[in-house]
């Protein structure tokens, strides 16, 4: 079979184009708070969000200084594209503290270029390096039991969910014994020098004031269209906070990515409420690099 490598995505099976998805039914999105009236006001903002968007939407919000989450599909099975990157490099960093080594200066600069650039070659090395095996120790500690990686060297196929990515989300946010405190702090700092023309997504809307790490990826295939996906930890303006959303049933790229803003507005609306907010870049639905045709031997 022929594949190719799309977006920021991974290499996947080729594809043709897709059919737009019809409109999803009415989401339920379900939100808890300590803070009074917050629960409620983020349920009805992100809903209205959603409202007449095609496709299907996964939302996973948590504020640790409000003790305020949101839930939509938050067990949905969605192929990752490049969001997988993350859990790549957190399974780098998790071995390399079982061997007690630091990261070489390949691997870092590999690291690097996969988090920063989105670089398929560097993560299709370091994916290749760690093999499946290490990859499901690293889950099975992290708890991510919804997230299946992908087979015979498509990592841009792992199964993740928003359940999942927030599990991820509150590893490198908070202390804890699956990943050092320099690990994650090594992974926040890369997800904090993205490339300016991939921090689109849920870093939308977030006021200057909070500080930003943020990981997308992008991917079309015949089935459910295009697959848009965009987490991100916030921090600032009393607020301590992790957003994950998953979409795919996408008719463009930059439909997803505007279903992804809609809703990363009204959260940090919500949370930070501010006159003004930081200008995020919007890609167009063309992705700017070229990829290798086939997975890794």
């Amino acid at each position: 079979m022929l594949c190719v490598g799309l977006g920021a995505g991974m290499l996947v099976p080729l594809s043709v184009a897709a059919t737009p998805a019809a409109a999803a039914t009415a989401p339920q999105v379900s939100c808890t708070s300590a803070q009074a009236g917050l629960a409620t006001k983020l349920q009805r903002h992100i809903t209205a969000a959603l409202a007449n968007r095609r496709g299907t939407v996964a939302v996973g919000l948590r504020d640790r200084t409000t003790n305020t989450t949101c839930t939509l599909r938050s067990s949905t099975a969605y192929d990752s594209a490049s969001i997988v990157k993350v859990t790549v490099l957190a399974t780098l960093l998790w071995d390399a503290k079982k061997h007690n080594r630091y990261l070489t200066q390949r691997e870092s600069d590999l690291a690097t270029a996969m988090i920063t650039k989105s670089d398929n070659a560097a993560t299709s090395k370091l994916w290749q390096q760690l093999g499946v095996s290490k990859v499901k120790g690293f889950l099975t500690a992290a708890g991510m039991t919804q997230t299946k990686p992908g087979a015979n060297g498509y990592w841009g196929l792992t199964q993740i969910t928003v359940r999942d990515e927030q599990k991820l989300l509150a590893l490198l946010t908070a202390r804890n014994s699956v990943l050092s405190d320099n690990a994650r702090a090594y992974t926040l700092k890369l997800m904090g020098r993205v490339i300016s023309s991939q921090r689109w997504g849920t870093p939308a809307g977030a006021p200057s004031t909070v500080a930003v790490h943020v990981k997308n990826g992008w991917l079309s295939r015949s089935t459910h269209g295009w697959r848009v996906h965009s987490v991100g930890t916030f921090k600032g303006g009393g607020h301590d906070y992790t957003i994950s959303i998953l979409t795919h049933g996408n008719s463009t790229m930059n439909y997803g990515v505007t279903t992804i803003q809609a809703v990363a507005r009204a959260i940090h609306k919500d949370l930070v409420p501010t006159t003004t907010s930081t200008q995020r870049y919007t890609p167009t639905s063309t992705p700017k690099e070229a990829f290798p045709a086939v997975p890794p031997a």
